[in-house]
């Protein structure tokens, strides 16, 4: 799905919009650039003006820059010819995913604490499409930047690894390049809307859910300054080899509003159907944005279905509207269930999961509760699960069973007794004789 960047009348402009133009500061630096903890960031201006737009070699040398004075201790800078190696000259045979800004393919690259290699994947920002969309390539190298400022910093082990950068400009033109570790399992996109492979387990989905929480806790309340997402989506939680969940795709991320302060005055940038609806009509961006697209992505979970479905009839196209008459009934509720669930046993878990993704998507943002409390509660809804799975899994050979099926055995057996008269057309209710009864 794509993204949407516009600007919105009501958005309270300020110089403390992150999208406003102004002047190039050209005395930034790597340090400074990494030690937002002790920086606002609503008072840095756009790395890029107007100007410098339509000047790429401008812009080049100010990356160059703003690269070379200084880089996070851990992340590695590789050179182009490194990574166009490791991915075989970019092959299309090799590529994992593609976006708006650019393509994602997967690869192979030696690390010197690593003599085998590292499995990875690569980020190359679209550089040949600049003539025909300046805009789009300009907001690319912003999200370029905005991964390796935060990712520098920010390490959480449901947060999707930075390995490392390539800057290189030189006559073949702009290299714009990001390492992430490899995330065998794509996206938790990928999974629900892929109807031929086999769906993820109900308890699975809670599990993923449980993850992509905790890392938003993490940037909302964990840290020493608090990173607003702002771009939470089924195509952004990465799931690695044993389906744990790592959020990715930091390029839009923002800090969050400075002590004193409620909200950050923006641009409206992010996904259709995701955005909470106060963001997008007046520009305010606080934490309790990302809690409406968890709330969001809840319902994807349970429905199996994306936000935005354009090819369904008009009253079915927009997953919240549709889901609406069917929550608050429980005899309706199976309706929306994903299918693909059946025979799982999970209606009373996604009753549970749809309540609380009710509350992330309360209109007043106060109401919504913070993700370290959603977080809390997905943990009492995985632990009901759990332990249904383990009543429902018990062995039938087993002592507790032979004692229940003998109980059953010597008490009223109504239905027995109903086929037994069958024949006689009522219940004779003179020739039964209980043996035991149970009270």
């Amino acid at each position: 799905m794509k993204c949407f960047h516009f600007t919105t009348s009501g958005s309270g402009g300020g110089g403390d919009d992150e999208e406003q133009e102004g002047p190039v500061s050209r005395k930034l630096s790597w340090a400074r650039s990494l030690s937002v903890a002790s920086t606002n960031l609503d008072s840095r201006r756009s790395e890029f003006d107007t100007e410098s737009r339509r000047d790429w070699a401008d812009s080049s040398e100010l990356f160059q820059d703003f690269l070379t004075q200084g880089r996070a201790n851990d992340l590695r800078v590789f050179t182009f010819s490194e990574l166009k190696s490791a991915t075989r000259g970019f092959s299309r045979g090799l590529m994992i995913g593609e976006g708006g800004f650019g393509s994602v393919y997967r690869g192979r690259v030696k690390l010197p604490d690593c003599g085998s290699g590292l499995d990875v994947a690569i980020k190359q920002l679209n550089r040949n499409g600049f003539q025909a969309r300046p805009l789009t390539v300009y907001q690319g190298h912003k999200e370029w930047i905005n991964e390796v400022n935060f990712l520098g910093v920010v390490k959480h082990e449901n947060l999707v690894k930075l390995v490392g950068y390539c800057a290189d400009d030189d006559e073949r033109g702009i290299q714009r390049l990001l390492v992430y570790e490899l995330m065998p399992n794509k996206s938790l996109e990928d999974h629900l809307l892929n109807r031929t492979a086999s769906p993820l387990p109900w308890i699975t989905r809670l599990k993923i859910a449980q993850d992509a929480a905790r890392g938003l806790a993490y940037l909302h309340e964990q840290m020493e300054f608090q990173l607003i997402f702002r771009d939470f989506k089924t195509s952004n939680i990465l799931l690695d080899e044993d389906f744990n969940a790592k959020l990715s795709d930091f390029g839009l991320a923002r800090q969050g509003p400075a002590a004193g302060l409620g909200h950050v005055s923006t641009s409206v940038v992010g996904t259709v159907g995701y955005a909470a609806p106060e963001y997008v009509h007046t520009g305010r961006l606080t934490a309790k944005s990302d809690v409406w697209s968890f709330g969001v992505v809840l319902y994807e979970l349970i429905t199996g279905r994306r936000v935005l479905e354009r090819n369904l009839p008009r009253g079915e196209q927009k997953l919240l509207e549709w889901v609406r008459p069917y929550v608050s009934d429980p005899k309706k509720f199976h309706l929306i269930l994903d299918q693909r669930l059946q025979g799982q046993n999970c209606m009373k878990s996604a009753q549970k999961l749809a309540s609380l993704a009710n509350k992330c998507l309360m209109k007043h943002p106060r109401s919504r509760p913070k993700m370290s409390e959603v977080t809390q509660m997905l943990g009492c809804i995985i632990a009901d699960e759990c332990q249904t799975e383990n009543v429902h899994q018990e062995p039938v050979g087993s002592e507790s069973g032979k004692t229940t099926n003998s109980n059953r055995k010597k008490g009223f057996d109504f239905r027995e007794m109903v086929l037994r008269n069958r024949s006689i057309g009522k219940l004779d209710w003179r020739n039964w004789t209980p043996s035991l009864v149970r009270t």
